[in-house]
């Protein structure tokens, strides 16, 4: 875990009505105003520490409607709370925890970014979590078979409206590669890969 990101993690915490908030959402989600009922403060209050704790990957959040949800996110508080430990003592986590740190954290964007019925959410900001949305948006497509740009827009909308957004990220984190008009899967050997990141 880079500096910063260990430093956002610590000052997160560092603030009662903060672990306050952690320990609401842990009997499950919760909107901002019942958080800010609960606690006795203002929703505005509420929303800056909503804030700090979103910078920090603590808590996820999903929209139903009009009201926005909030949760833990369990892997970002299990990676945090061992990233200065390992740091500090030089405890490197083997390999296969390494791949199991890896999954935990694929299945927890896939959740946190795709409805139910498989549609993605909104396009992550952040560039790994990007990477893992995009891998898996690629899986109804097969190696070798050609595409038109039409059939690459369709296909892509099924999931999310943006398809220029998507199709264009496509190639150039070398998933694809196009060639007048047409569309096809470069080797996974190319791809550019979340987990190196």
């Amino acid at each position: 875990m880079q500096l910063d990101k260990m430093v956002a993690f610590h000052k997160a915490l560092a603030d009662p009505t903060r672990i306050r908030i952690l320990f609401l959402l842990k009997k499950g989600p919760m909107h901002g105003q019942a958080l800010a009922e609960k606690l006795r403060v203002s929703a505005p209050t509420i929303t800056h520490h909503m804030a700090k704790l979103r910078h920090a990957a603590l808590v996820k959040e999903a929209r139903d409607k009009n009201t926005i949800y909030f949760e833990l996110d369990p892997y970002f508080f299990e990676q945090g709370s061992r990233a200065l430990l390992e740091a500090l003592f030089d405890s490197r986590p083997r390999q296969e925890e390494l791949m199991d740190q890896d999954e935990r954290l694929k299945q927890s964007v896939l959740a946190n970014f795709f409805a139910e019925d498989g549609k993605l959410k909104q396009i992550p900001a952040q560039r790994k979590r990007k990477l893992i949305v995009f891998e898996h948006l690629l899986k109804g497509l097969k190696p070798g078979e050609q595409y038109s740009e039409k059939q690459i827009n369709e296909y892509i909308q099924q999931f999310h409206d943006d398809y220029c957004t998507i199709r264009r990220e496509f190639i150039v984190n070398h998933y694809m590669y196009r060639e007048n008009g047409i569309y096809e899967l470069n080797p996974v050997e190319m791809w550019s890969d979340w987990r190196s990141l």
